[in-house]
């Protein structure tokens, strides 16, 4: 089977990007031929740059490129804005085309919107009609594509994946916290995650955990939200407690953020929009108890998982940050409740779920034949 999949891809520095790098990887291990279609900067075996994000003929490009491809099968990996202008609206010509060709699309929507904006509204509509199979991350998504779009098409749930890792032992000694409590505020920096609500409420948080450090360590992609994170830095240089707080700067490749994560005694995660989350999942790999705001997507977590709890006001952010702190055992009961939890969610569990979805829509696109390859060997 050779499955080609659409999405931005490292080292491209995106949570969609490194989605699918873990993904096909899993995909590969199990024997099957796999490229990748992505924007230019992206690097790897197999992997093409077909694109710029502000080109006029993306689905051009792409479609091109699959016709000299010939797969069996694409997936692509959607997100609003990765495929072009007006909100991405490019991926529907695509779609399109490989409808025509009669070309199977299996399509990931990494946001369902629960209150779209009419763009949103009809370009999810069109990948609903346009694709072979839909994948969600969450139950309530699927639910709501059902009861508001009328999707008759096969939905499936799956989770996002998590990593496979060790937490380093020595990351507090490496970080000169040893004796402290870590509150961790760590991912890209957007306005919609609120990171300085947590450095209003810490003062209340010291006074119950006086040994408790809040260490951010967050990053920009290039100038995006830089007015935010510029008064967000303003605000530090005027605080009483600034010997307790600790902004760690730099780009965090993946062996570094394993450090930083791994000193962390609780990660907070006081967002107002988004899904499933990329750096939730990283968290997931190292059992990190999380304290969250009241999205359903992490309200559905920390109830599935036992790892998290919710939080609706700052008096709540602040007491179930301190009940992790000040109770090792309750901390240790969630920590083990999110590494029972991550069984299920591990990438290469991930990818047999996908390749069962693949391996039935090849299957019903050509029940005769019997596919057949053998994984190149590198000499």
């Amino acid at each position: 089977m050779r499955i080609i999949y659409i999405s931005t891809y490292p080292p491209t520095e995106c949570g969609i990007a490194t989605y699918t790098s873990y993904l096909q990887a899993e995909i590969k291990n199990q024997g099957i031929e796999v490229y990748v279609l992505s924007q230019n900067g992206a690097k790897g075996n197999n992997v093409f740059e077909v694109f710029n994000p502000d080109d006029k003929d993306i689905a051009y490009r792409l479609f091109h490129m699959i016709s000299k491809l010939t797969p069996d099968l694409v997936h692509i990996q959607h997100e609003f804005g990765l495929y072009g202008y007006e909100r991405g609206i490019q991926i529907i010509d695509f779609l399109l085309r490989c409808k025509i060709a009669d070309i199977p699309v299996v399509t990931t929507l990494h946001t369902v919107y629960l209150k779209p904006a009419w763009k949103e509204r009809m370009i999810t509509s069109e990948i609903l009609r346009l694709s072979k199979e839909i994948i969600v991350h969450e139950s309530y998504q699927k639910e709501f594509l059902i009861s508001e779009y009328k999707c008759l098409k096969e939905i499936h749930v799956i989770s996002h994946g998590v990593r496979k890792t060790e937490t380093i032992k020595t990351a507090k000694e490496l970080l000169g916290l040893s004796s402290k409590k870590v509150v961790l505020l760590a991912g890209y920096f957007r306005t919609s995650k609120h990171f300085e609500k947590l450095i209003d409420i810490f003062p209340d948080v010291l006074a119950r955990v006086p040994n408790a450090v809040l260490l951010i360590a967050c990053r920009l992609r290039i100038a995006e939200h830089n007015e935010k994170r510029e008064q967000l830095l303003r605000m530090m240089r005027f605080l009483d407690n600034k010997e307790h707080i600790r902004i760690l700067k730099g780009q965090f490749p993946q062996k570094t953020l394993d450090n930083i994560m791994s000193a962390a005694d609780v990660v907070v995660m006081p967002y107002s929009a988004g899904a499933q989350s990329g750096m939730l999942a990283q968290f997931s790999a190292h059992n990190i108890p999380v304290v969250s705001s009241d999205l359903l997507s992490f309200k559905t977590w920390n109830k599935e998982t036992g790892g998290g709890l919710t939080s609706f006001t700052n008096d709540d952010y602040v007491n179930n940050i301190c009940k992790i702190l000040n109770d090792d055992a309750l901390a240790e009961k969630m920590r083990k409740s999110i590494q029972k939890s991550n069984e299920h969610r591990f990438w290469d569990v991930v990818a047999i779920k996908h390749l069962h979805i693949y391996e039935n829509i090849v299957a019903k696109e050509d029940d005769i034949a019997e596919y057949f390859y053998v994984p190149e060997t590198n000499k």
